[in-house]
């Protein structure tokens, strides 16, 4: 599978992707998330942590860089926009959380040299102008999510990924 792609028209839907993901993510996984200022990263995060049984609110990490929350699966939410250098993403430790937590990079598209292969990736761009995907209403919370996965274990689980998806896609 090279990728799915599915529209979402509210914060709302956005967030039910991200339950969606959840559902099938598990400790060792990472989610790295792309897409520019309010693309509904947080948001899609926030689905994601619904999914692990996460009940604390969940925010943005940017000023803190991390943030750790406990569920059925812990979850740790990274964000990148901050960082200057490499260094600063290796002093995080991720490794550390890597086998016992799902990890949720925001802005990871920046520092993917750096992160495991292994991964799932989600791209949320805004759909603006005429873009035939949009559909006949459109507004300015129309996003496009764009889900990859990332070497042999995730492509392994191509069909439940498929599967999650179903419906939103």
């Amino acid at each position: 599978m090279s990728g799915l792609t599915v529209v979402t028209h509210s914060a709302e839907e956005t967030r039910g992707v991200g339950r969606a993901l959840g559902a099938i993510l598990g400790p060792g996984d990472i989610v790295l998330l792309a897409g520019g200022l309010g693309a509904g990263k947080t948001e899609l995060t926030k689905g994601i942590a619904a999914a692990l049984g996460v009940t604390e609110a969940v925010v943005s990490p940017t000023f803190t860089l991390e943030r750790r929350y406990q569920g059925r699966t812990r979850l740790v939410h990274v964000d990148l926009y901050r960082l200057d250098r490499a260094q600063e993403l290796l002093d995080l430790g991720l490794e550390e959380d890597a086998d016992d937590a799902v990890t949720v990079v925001e802005w990871g598209d920046i520092a993917a040299v750096h992160l495991p292969r292994e991964r799932l990736e989600v791209r949320l761009d805004p759909l603006v102008g005429d873009d035939s995907r949009r559909g006949s209403a459109g507004s300015d919370d129309d996003r496009l999510v764009s889900v990859t996965p990332q070497g042999p274990s995730w492509h392994a689980r191509d069909a439940e990924l498929s599967r999650a998806l179903h419906g939103l896609v």
